[in-house]
């Protein structure tokens, strides 16, 4: 097939009131090919895309689709003309079936009887064509993440788009589920379809894209042919000059050292039976045992919204915990309360910046000292010493590159990723025995990442406890000592650093702990 470029977008610049997010951006797509869009977060890459979809309007610059200049005033404008658009969050109602979903907004043929046999005739057919193998008549909420994405590609090519956007779509798919949405994205290709693929995973890209563009602070940087690229190229591309590549974690090819348990004393946390049930009697955590030593980084993986915030939050005492024990430093404090375990030597990177432990209201000085305020050297129990608050926290702005313009700035000023900036500043800034960090890179660019990746591994050299729970696969083996694996509320397994393998661990994170056998049935039998 003769792969002729189906869609330009030419010098397109979109401003954000202060900041630019498109800087003269120029982009193509072949009929026929899977375009990757490389970068790191911020760097334009969605914010492209959505112009495109018509969730944005552009400043400057035109779109020429099929040759024609093309007005695309909103989603519908798009899908019109044959564009359609998979988000990282999908838009899907919970109660209603796949099918329902698929159609919704549609014209059905039979729509006053609602016998819907020519749409279940046509959405077979595309599930066979491409490898989306989905029960049309299970409803939403009981399908796994990697099934609904199935249902969002689904509603698309339903509508007989013929240029399919997917933006992040590996996030929360377990390994074996990645290869699955790559064969099936190659099987759509050869179909005559064409894919812009979104992501910030370099292995990705190298593994199923044709060619890849990289965009950077919301410019072009280079588009290449695969068969021309490599992982060093593309990281120059991504980060610039402005990071020791050669020195980071990130990038590092060589295999560190696992932490040696059997030479530690006893474990700086641990959780004993633990479970949490809701008030409405839904069980949300059952039988956990933990243990996070000094000089180790646990970690805990899993799909999104399988335990892991109640986890968080029972580790660090936001919710009481139903039965089971709570050890720290060798001292039970199932009955501490949040307060009790920061001052003991906790500290707590939440998962919801905006909403747990951040002020939107109060200064970028004020955030940054949130939980140490009442303590030295920011207080001596009774009134705040401002000048010592000022000047810590200046070079906390300077340390952890918060784009602010100073400590007196208001904190709801900040951009999404200097917000989490100020939490890891802050969190890292207390002399904690015991570290809880819930996403704590997420909306960071690669070199933040990697300081705090670098951060966590001198808590690690400090012979303090670090327990990372991250949705990012990747992220937990690069630098997690041991793996364990959350599926509904239970630990299924348990990998140490040297024996990580992310098909094993992606089985355990569907529920399988046994090459054939799902958690639901082997706690039966």
């Amino acid at each position: 097939m003769e792969n002729k470029t189906i869609l330009e977008l030419k010098n397109v610049r979109k401003v954000f009131g202060q900041t630019v997010a498109l800087d003269s951006v120029s982009f193509s797509l072949k009929r026929g090919e899977i375009h990757g869009l490389l970068g790191g977060n911020g760097a334009g890459k969605t914010t492209l895309m959505n112009v495109l979809y018509g969730l944005y309007k552009k400043d400057e610059g035109e779109i020429l689709l099929r040759n024609q200049v093309a007005n695309i005033q909103g989603p519908r404008d798009a899908i019109n003309q044959g564009i359609g658009m998979v988000h990282q969050h999908f838009l899907q109602i919970g109660t209603f079936t796949v099918l329902e979903n698929i159609i919704l907004g549609t014209d059905v043929k039979n729509k006053y009887t609602m016998k819907l046999e020519d749409e279940i005739v046509k959405v077979e057919e595309l599930c066979k064509r491409f490898g989306l193998n989905v029960n049309l008549n299970d409803t939403i909420n009981s399908l796994t993440v990697g099934a609904r994405q199935k249902v969002e590609i689904l509603k698309a090519l339903y509508r007989g788009v013929d240029i399919l956007i997917l933006d992040e779509p590996t996030t929360n798919l377990t390994p074996q589920e990645v290869d699955a949405l790559f064969v099936s994205l190659r099987v759509m290709v050869d179909d005559g379809l064409s894919i812009v693929f979104i992501t910030h995973k370099l292995r990705e890209v190298l593994s199923v894209c044709d060619r890849i563009t990289v965009l950077r602070e919301g410019k072009n940087i280079t588009t290449l042919d695969r068969k021309d690229a490599s992982e060093e190229v593309f990281v120059r591309a991504m980060v610039g000059e402005k990071m020791d590549i050669e020195n980071s974690i990130y990038f590092a090819t060589e295999e560190r050292k696992a932490f040696d348990r059997s030479t530690a004393q006893a474990p700086i946390f641990k959780l004993e039976n633990v479970s949490l049930v809701t008030h409405e009697g839904i069980s949300r955590l059952k039988d956990i045992d933990l243990e996070v030593f000094g000089g180790e980084i646990v970690g805990i993986a899993g799909v999104a919204g399988n335990g892991q915030r109640e986890l968080a939050e029972v580790v660090t005492g936001v919710v009481p915990l139903t039965s089971g024990k709570r050890i720290f430093l060798e001292k039970d404090v199932t009955s501490s309360t949040n307060k009790d375990l920061f001052d003991m030597g906790f500290s707590y990177i939440p998962e919801d910046r905006l909403s747990d432990g951040f002020l939107p209201k109060a200064t970028v000085a004020q955030n940054l000292i949130l939980g140490q305020h009442r303590t030295k050297p920011y207080s001596d129990g009774k009134f705040i010493d401002w000048k010592t608050v000022f000047s810590e926290t200046t070079k906390n702005i300077k340390e952890y590159n918060i784009k602010t313009s100073g400590p007196s700035d208001v904190g709801g000023n900040l951009s999404g990723g200097n917000i989490q900036r100020v939490m890891i500043a802050r969190a890292f800034s207390m002399d904690s025995q015991m570290m809880v960090a819930h996403n704590p890179t997420r909306g960071l660019d690669i070199p933040s990442m990697d300081f705090v990746y670098q951060k966590m591994l001198a808590r690690r050299d400090a012979k303090k406890a670090t327990l990372l729970i991250s949705e990012d696969l990747d992220e937990l083996i690069r630098i997690s000592d041991r793996i364990a694996v959350l599926f509904r509320g239970q630990i299924l397994g348990v990998l140490v650093r040297g024996e990580f393998d992310k098909y094993a661990i992606g089985r355990l994170m569907s529920g399988i702990t046994s090459e054939n056998q799902p958690a639901e049935e082997k706690a039966i039998s």
